[in-house]
């Protein structure tokens, strides 16, 4: 079962707040802000979200973010979970982590073998995959580029988790090969100055 968020902390009325409700809306608002708020198709097409630090909700935010967009029926979405370090949307999906990105990278064949449609019809997913421990030669390899851009011809938008950006460098390279990178932050947690780092 796929994980929500289910808590409904008390405001100063007394009454719950309904936490899935308002991140469904605040989603929404970065949908549009992001993707679909430009004129004629212009608008990104590949993003990375990369959390600045770890435990900070960024693998949701993705995972959410792809949801919804598929959800709005904007066209096909695919997830692709490039968090080497902790991998996470196999999980929040449940679905099987045998191929995935890294297997794609290390073996020839085309990406697309080791995407996974998921509930929508036009939602996909592929996971981090088998060999996630070897991060340095996929990262490294000439390939994931080439990778990228078959998923870009192949998706409408293709939305990226990464490694937090103030731990390893894994979105800097990934974010090189996309149109821009979303930096998710915890919010009361994360310190200005972390973040501006």
């Amino acid at each position: 079962e796929t994980p929500r968020l289910a808590v409904k902390p008390m405001n100063g009325n007394g009454r719950g707040l309904n936490l899935e409700a308002l991140t469904a809306e605040e989603i929404k608002k970065l949908i549009q802000r992001v993707f679909l708020a430009s004129t004629a198709g212009t608008g990104p097409k590949m993003v990375v979200f990369s959390g600045v630090e770890h435990g900070n909700g960024c693998s949701l935010t993705c995972a959410r973010t792809g949801e919804v967009l598929a959800a709005m029926g904007a066209g096909s979405v695919c997830l692709v979970d490039a968090n080497l370090r902790s991998p996470s949307l196999d999980a929040y999906f449940g679905v099987d982590n045998g191929l995935g990105l890294t297997d794609a990278v290390l073996h020839p064949g085309p990406i697309l073998d080791c995407a996974q449609r998921l509930s929508q019809t036009n939602l996909s997913l592929v996971p981090v995959g088998s060999r996630a421990a070897e991060v340095e030669r996929v990262l490294a390899s000439d390939r994931l580029g080439a990778l990228m851009a078959e998923l870009r011809t192949e998706f409408d938008y293709v939305l990226i988790d990464a490694s937090p950006v103030t731990w390893y460098a894994d979105a800097i390279a990934l974010g090189q090969m996309a149109d821009g990178v979303i930096m998710v932050l915890g919010a009361k947690s994360t310190r200005r100055e972390t973040a501006l780092k």
